[in-house]
């Protein structure tokens, strides 16, 4: 049997190509059919359409963007959702809610299928270089038969114990990515406008503690202006609303979070949600050209510093 694969876009396309290259008999498809070429070219087999992928794999690969995505490619609610899903193994490796996951599972464990959590933490870079990381949550049984197959993927796997614990912790991982980035950008942004040299400002940066793989992955992005996708404005805000649901469902004050979700929303707005999340600097610069400057009125005015209450939030 096949394994199937359906989601082709900035992180599946690579993902894809790694299994393919690796050997793995793959079939394919994508709502886009355009995309899919890439792998046709690679030996992959590309289905005319979902339940053909079903047909052929008796294990399948969502990498999907959102709930409902989910949803229509495994018929979920008609009468073909138990003739897709019995027998075979679908792996979830998409980022939605945890509570979303926990049904589906049940739904698809109900229909006689079985299932597992595999979000990845990585962006496009890693994808190609397969070098991602695999958070796994299910059936210890489904779990070690899924695990091997993420090895042309991934550099490391972690079984997270049931369902939803591999979103959870995706979600976890991704809200230090989130803050890291808007950080390093927001100090990007202070160098800069304080007149420094903005190469020797990341060249200190990297030399010290602070200097991390992420760092050293979006710092050349904003010295060069550089705002191609990597991981899209749009989906860290998919991502941002999602943590901080599960936040609140939990009782759990995230404050660091709150304030980027304010800045990328503010990016979207500002038409830049295709970009990478580094065009984040966009809503910043934004606000900045929003404010006087204040600093040099308490100057005038004979204060020495602005106080935090006379800076705006």
């Amino acid at each position: 049997m096949h394994v199937g694969f359906i989601g082709l876009g900035v992180m599946g396309t690579p993902m894809a190509l790694n299994l393919v290259r690796a050997g793995v008999p793959l079939v394919v498809w994508n709502r886009t059919a355009s995309r899919a070429e890439p792998l046709r070219a690679e030996g992959a087999q590309v289905a005319a359409g979902p339940a053909e992928v079903f047909e052929r794999a008796d294990t399948v690969l969502l990498v999907l963007a959102d709930e409902d995505a989910v949803d229509v490619v495994l018929g979920r609610g008609t009468s073909g959702f138990a003739s897709r899903v019995a027998g075979r193994t679908v792996v979830h490796m998409g980022t939605t809610s945890p509570e979303y996951s926990r049904g589906l599972d049940a739904d698809i464990r109900a229909a006689g299928g079985r299932y597992a959590e595999a979000p990845v933490s990585g962006s496009r870079v890693p994808a190609e270089a397969g070098r991602l990381v695999a958070m796994l949550a299910g059936d210890p049984m489904t779990v070690e038969a899924v695990r091997p197959l993420l090895a042309p993927l991934c550099q490391e796997t972690f079984p997270c114990g049931a369902v939803p614990n591999a979103l959870l912790m995706k979600l976890s991982v991704n809200l230090f990515l989130i803050t890291l980035v808007t950080g390093l950008t927001e100090a990007f942004h202070f160098a800069d406008r304080q007149g420094l040299d903005r190469g020797l400002f990341l060249d200190v940066l990297d030399a010290g503690p602070m200097a991390s793989g992420v760092s050293r992955m979006k710092a050349p992005k904003l010295l060069d202006g550089d705002f191609g996708v990597q991981a899209a404005v749009q989906d860290v805000l998919k991502n941002n609303e999602l943590i901080a649901r599960a936040a609140r469902l939990t009782g759990l004050a995230s404050p660091l979070l709150d304030a980027c979700h304010a800045l990328f929303a503010e990016t979207v707005a500002l038409g830049h949600g295709d970009l990478d999340m580094v065009a984040v600097l966009r809503a910043i610069e934004h606000r900045t050209e929003a404010v006087p400057a204040r600093g040099d009125a308490a100057r005038s005015a004979g204060g020495d510093s602005v106080g935090p209450l006379d800076v705006q939030a």
